[in-house]
């Protein structure tokens, strides 16, 4: 193994990473602009003038904040002690700066506002520092995650009857394709029944779409600045048809089943990954596109990623859902290799903040048959605590019981990180829980600054373990995670493991699973209490695992009887141990 840094324990050797499965990988969620500023020239993105023009403020938490590429680099080490494995970046592509309607104004530094799909946005870098960050994290064995967008384009296109920009929901019903301004107006479109798209040559069907002045070329590639390659139908609801044809709160939602989209947006991706070989994507907005834009455009870079060398190129949706049937459908229908688990999400949370059985994990991970590939598909999902947009699980905790002492708090949100870390899946640390960050949660006080932060009301956010100097790698949540990643990295059962629940109370209390792997002998069992009082019981195992060793906590030297390992565990606490007995 070669020795990188200052922790060769989590280094792996530039040959094997390519080989290492998407399960094996521990994954960092960072964004760039919140992470470290190591380039401080280009905080403005060389943009003349102030604030709204640039979008650099510091002390806002929706403007930029200086973050870069170099930083992210200057801080590998960091990441690596931690135990990741892979890091992922929100979108680093060319944004608008600034937009919103007067009084309203908010800055991209988010990554989501993208108008240039082609280049790194000048805030976080240029060509050159993508190249040298994706080099050194390979050097190191570890992979890199690109966060993209398919659904939409930054807020440039606006409608004339809406000079507020406030344009609601127009349906193909009432406005279908073959009018102009709905089912009495003038025919326009004749003959385009939906797949014909060279007969679709007006696009003021349901509104009159234009590009405000000096924004006629503000989109690369050119074509994407042509209103036709949109819907142009207003607001989305977020419910039926309009969640997938409607503008997602402004941003021009792109027509992705017209076929010039479908081939321009592989053509843009797949050149990100012969450029820089990069190993995944993260997709945002999943739900919000037609699966037949996924079935074409999933295979076309997973193709791509191969004919680059990289075999395990690791593609995941974000599907905002709770409910397994639904997330797991964008892996049946619409070829998703993964999707972000927002089922676990929810149920952790629900156990580690809320006090709910663990029985309600035990029913999630019931559900894993459902994906494609079933329990061994489920391996691959992302599993994670909080993120950007919804908000950390340690504010959760505190919303939820704001008087608990920080003994608790700290226990708590440790637990939380053990579920994740152990159980099937690929856990998904975002940056800053290492070091105890919580916060109000929901869209911007989830994004505060790893280093000194000038914003106001991040400062006084509540710090799980004590607050810490930036980037602190004593803190007492970055020790337990980099512990439980050690722990996770030793042991292939934790990592390629199937997983058989073995007991989830009804109420506050023991929740146990084992994994192992088909063909191999042995299994190893993890055992968590989620109640304030140890608790002491007999948890199922295989009958041949009839010796054990302890791996952490306190395990028996032998079962009690053929099939029963009688185990106590502290409160808020976990316990691993494992058998090599014979399956």
């Amino acid at each position: 193994m070669v020795m990188l840094g200052a922790h060769p324990t989590f280094a792996q050797t530039t040959t094997d990473f390519r080989a290492r499965l998407p399960q094996d990988e521990v994954i960092y969620f960072l964004m760039p602009d919140r992470f470290d500023n190591g380039d401080a020239t280009n905080d403005t993105g060389a943009i003349p003038g102030g604030r709204l023009e640039h979008g650099f403020d510091p002390t806002d938490e929706g403007f930029y904040h200086g973050g870069d590429l170099a930083g992210v680099e200057r801080r590998l080490d960091y990441i690596q002690g931690l135990g990741a494995t892979a890091i992922w970046m929100a979108p680093i592509f060319k944004n608008k700066p600034v937009q919103g309607e007067p009084g309203r104004e908010f800055a991209g530094a988010h990554g989501y506002w993208i108008t240039d799909f082609t280049r790194v946005d000048p805030h976080f870098g240029d060509e050159a520092a993508m190249h040298r960050l994706v080099d050194a994290a390979h050097a190191r064995g570890m992979k890199v995650y690109m966060d993209i967008v398919a659904n939409h384009t930054a807020d440039v296109i606006r409608y004339r009857e809406c000079p507020a920009n406030d344009c609601t929901y127009r349906s193909r019903a009432d406005y279908p394709f073959t009018r102009r301004g709905g089912i009495d107006g003038a025919a326009i479109n004749e003959g385009f029944d939906g797949s014909h798209f060279d007969r679709l040559t007006r696009s003021d069907y349901a509104y009159t779409p234009y590009v405000p002045a000096g924004e006629e070329t503000v989109k690369v590639p050119a074509w994407l600045n042509d209103p036709a390659y949109y819907h142009n139908r207003g607001d989305s609801t977020f419910r039926g048809e309009s969640s997938t044809d409607g503008d997602f709160s402004g941003l021009d939602d792109l027509m992705t089943e017209h076929p010039r989209v479908v081939a321009g947006m592989i053509e843009i991706f797949g050149d990100w990954i012969d450029r820089y070989g990069i190993d995944g994507f993260r997709i945002d907005t999943a739900r919000h596109v037609n699966p037949a834009f996924w079935q074409a455009f999933v295979p076309a870079m997973l193709e791509r990623a191969r004919a680059r060398g990289i075999p395990n190129f690791h593609i995941f949706g974000e599907v905002y859902d709770v409910d397994p049937a639904v997330t797991a459908r964008f892996t049946r229908v619409d070829g998703y290799p993964a999707v972000l688990d927002f089922p676990f999400q929810y149920a952790v949370t629900d156990i580690v903040a809320r006090d709910v059985p663990p029985a309600a994990l035990a029913k999630v991970f019931d559900a894993d048959a459902l994906y494609e590939g079933g329990t061994a598909g489920a391996l691959g999902l992302p599993t994670f605590l909080g993120n950007h947009d919804m908000g950390r699980i340690g504010g959760f905790i505190l919303t939820a019981k704001p008087d608990i002492s920080d003994a608790e708090l700290l226990q708590r949100e440790t637990l939380a990180h053990a579920l994740m870390m152990f159980s099937r899946g690929v856990p998904t640390l975002y940056y800053g829980d290492e070091q105890g960050f919580t916060g109000a949660g929901g869209y911007g006080a989830a994004r505060q600054d790893m280093a000194e932060t000038q914003v106001v009301s991040y400062r006084d956010d509540r710090i799980v373990g004590g607050a810490q100097p930036p980037f602190a790698t004593g803190a007492p949540l970055y020790q337990a995670i980099s512990g439980m990643a050690r722990l996770r990295q030793a042991d292939v059962r934790l990592r390629r493991g199937l997983q058989t629940v073995r007991f989830a109370a009804e109420t506050p209390g023991i929740f146990a699973l084992s994994r192992h792997i088909d063909d191999l002998p042995g299994e190893t069992l993890v055992v968590y209490n989620t109640s304030a009082t140890p608790i002491t019981a007999n948890i199922e195992v295989d009958a041949a695992s009839a010796t054990w060793s302890t791996v952490r906590g306190a395990c028996p030297a032998a079962a009690s009887a053929p099939g029963s390992l009688r185990v106590t565990v502290p409160a808020f606490d976990y316990l691993i141990c494992s058998s090599e007995g014979v399956r």
